[in-house]
C-alpha cells in the first residue's frame, strides 16, 4: 500500500493515506499557476463505523505563506466508514509557486457521539524541475 499512497498516518485505528501528483496540463509557469491533484483513501479499522463530518487543511506555498482551508466533508460528501471499509477520494490544489506542502485534519464522529481527529499527513507538493 506504501507504494500506492506513499504518506500515511493513524489516528485512533482510522489511517488516512495520501498520494499527490503533479498535473502539467493544469498547470502555467509562466503565469505562476503549479497544480497538484492528491487522492486520499481512509481506512477504518476500528470495530464501530465512523463519520467524516469536517476537513481542516493547512496548505504551504513555496514562500512559507500559510493558507487555511476548512468546511464540511469532502467533495460534497460526509462518508460514513463502517468498520474494515475504506473511503476514497480525489481533490486538487492550485499554488502560485512550483514547491509547498499540505496537511490537516478530518473531525470524525463516532458511534456515542464523540468527535475525534484524525491527522491527514504533511505531504509535498513539488514539481519537477523543467529541461534547461
Amino acid at each position: 500500500m506504501s507504494a500506492l499512497f506513499p504518506y500515511a498516518e493513524t489516528t485512533q485505528d482510522v489511517t488516512v493515506r495520501v498520494a499527490v501528483t503533479f498535473r502539467p496540463e493544469e498547470s502555467d509557469p509562466d503565469l505562476g499557476k503549479w497544480f497538484w491533484v492528491y487522492n486520499i483513501r481512509i481506512e477504518n479499522d476500528r470495530d464501530e463505523p465512523v463519520q467524516l463530518l469536517m476537513r481542516r487543511w493547512t496548505i504551504a506555498d513555496g514562500r512559507g505563506a500559510l493558507f487555511k482551508r476548512e468546511g464540511r466533508g469532502v467533495v460534497g460528501e460526509e462518508p460514513v466508514i463502517q468498520p474494515g471499509g475504506v473511503y476514497d477520494y480525489v481533490s486538487g490544489c492550485p499554488l502560485s509557486t512550483p514547491t509547498g506542502w499540505m496537511e490537516g485534519v478530518y473531525s470524525m464522529l463516532q458511534a456515542g457521539g464523540d468527535i475525534f481527529e484524525a491527522r491527514i499527513p504533511r505531504f509535498p507538493l513539488i514539481a519537477p524541475v523543467g529541461p534547461n
